[in-house]
């Protein structure tokens, strides 16, 4: 049935997220038979890609989906201060030279996007916003993808790939039960990361790992990024690095997306479970520091933490899927948190006595700081005096991990000590995000670089196979 189409093509793609269908859209258009591997049954196709919602990309002005300019050097300065200079500049800036043709060419390939939004995101600027989510702009890029004859194979597992000197002559998947060794000019291996894969989660986090929640596909497990290492393949990234947001504890165990996301820590004092606080609250605007806390919260005892509001921070933040746990007071809000009460009121006591007179203002940094207590709270900060009062448990999400293969400007895999480029092995997408991202995170930065190298990936893949 489905193996069917196991058959001689120029470009094998192995994933079907967002970054190997640009892979194998773009090969395709460039005259090259495609054949996309995606281990995911079709109805749970599209990797983490499904659970998106937008894209940051560089541009001159306002458009219909933006707000105003959001400049290249500026793209670059936020990039910078969230990694702390740990990525590939000339790869980064390359991403974000790129990112301004990237909505035109998304658009052309079918996808739709929403006027700007307002309101809580602090993203109306800098992002573009996809017209019915993740789901529905890979529904489009899988329609373009078939439309140009690209085939698309479901339930096939890559059990192996033999490489020998840097190419990769042969592809050995599992379908529907039955082992086919297949082979392809060319190579894109666009499969994720490990995030799902919770014993390799270990490796860099312990036991702590177990504690973790993964917001993503399921199938997201590494076995390619391994397959690709124990070949020699350079790697790229720590471990232990990765996108790691709080989710609220009550979400599944995979595959919640981007929904289980509590967004109020900055209105918030965040708790650990001995009902301490821990890290400065309001340190930055939330699209640009959400991603440090869900591995604050990861260094937390328990790998939980708990985000305190009152009633006058109701509303300022995205609604939340499970709702907040109330009370009266906060000895009673303590008791059904099953926090220490008289440590979390010696906490909130202390914190609003720190609070310093100021103009409270959700919209930017506004000053509003604490004094004398550690951490300090810098923006944001009002005292929490006025029920109901409202707590979210919440556990570190994992979005996609940093560890990954090492890639030159053309998308190919580099081998060996010698960095040497693989012949026929190209690869985007998750796989090789740790080149740009050796650590932090700016919203919608993550779909730019699976796109950007997607369609370098398909590109060089095309170019090579006609070679």
């Amino acid at each position: 049935m489905q193996a069917s189409v196991l058959k001689q093509v120029d470009v094998l793609v192995i994933g079907a997220g967002h970054a190997a269908l640009c892979a194998a859209i773009t090969a395709r258009r460039h005259g090259a038979s495609v054949l996309v591997l995606e281990c995911a049954p079709r109805e749970l196709r599209g990797g983490n890609s499904r659970h998106t919602r937008n894209i940051r990309c560089a541009h001159k002005a306002a458009t219909d989906y933006v707000t105003g300019p959001y400049t290249g050097e500026e793209y670059w300065d936020d990039l910078l201060k969230v990694t702390a200079g740990r990525t590939n500049e000339a790869l980064a800036r390359m991403v974000i030279e790129r990112s301004g043709g990237v909505i035109d060419w998304m658009m052309r390939q079918g996808v739709r996007f929403q006027p700007a939004l307002s309101g809580t995101l602090g993203l109306s600027r800098t992002n573009a916003f996809f017209f019915g989510g993740g789901k529905t702009m890979m529904n489009a890029l899988f329609h373009r993808a078939e439309t140009l004859g690209v085939d698309i194979l479901y339930d096939a597992q890559v059990t192996a790939l033999e490489i020998a000197g840097g190419r990769c002559t042969g592809v050995s998947v599992s379908v529907e039960g039955e082992m086919h060794l297949i082979s392809a000019p060319a190579i894109v291996v666009a499969a994720g990361g490990f995030e799902a894969n919770i014993d390799w989660l270990k490796e860099g986090w312990g036991e702590a790992a177990e504690n973790f929640l993964i917001r993503g596909t399921p199938y997201n497990t590494g076995g390619l990024l391994r397959i690709l290492l124990d070949h020699g393949a350079r790697p790229v990234g720590d471990a232990d690095q990765c996108h790691a947001v709080p989710i609220d504890a009550r979400s599944p165990k995979f595959d919640g997306g981007i929904a289980t996301r509590v967004d109020c820590v900055t209105y918030s004092i965040m708790v650990n479970a001995r009902a301490q606080r821990f890290y400065d609250e309001g340190e930055d605007i939330w699209p640009k520091r959400y991603a440090i806390w869900g591995r604050l919260v990861a260094r937390q005892p328990g790998q939980i933490a708990y985000a305190i509001i009152d009633a006058k921070s109701q509303g300022l933040f995205m609604p939340t899927l499970y709702p907040a746990i109330e009370a009266d007071s906060i000895r009673e809000l303590a008791a059904k948190l099953e926090l220490d009460a008289d440590a979390l009121e010696a906490t909130v006591d202390a914190f609003n006595a720190a609070v310093q007179p100021g103009d409270f203002d959700a919209a930017r940094l506004d000053g509003c700081h604490t004094r004398g207590i550690d951490p300090p709270k810098t923006n944001w900060a009002r005292r929490l005096d006025t029920p109901p009062y409202c707590g979210y448990p919440l556990r570190p999400g994992i979005t996609f991990t940093y560890l990954g293969v090492e890639v030159d400007e053309r998308a190919r895999v580099l081998f060996g000590a010698q960095k040497a480029p693989a012949g026929n092995v190209f690869a985007a997408g998750e796989i090789m995000a740790g080149n740009i991202l050796g650590q932090g995170y700016v919203g919608g930065f993550g779909l730019l670089v699976g796109n950007v190298f997607g369609r370098i990936a398909g590109e060089e893949a095309a170019r090579h196979a006609h070679a």
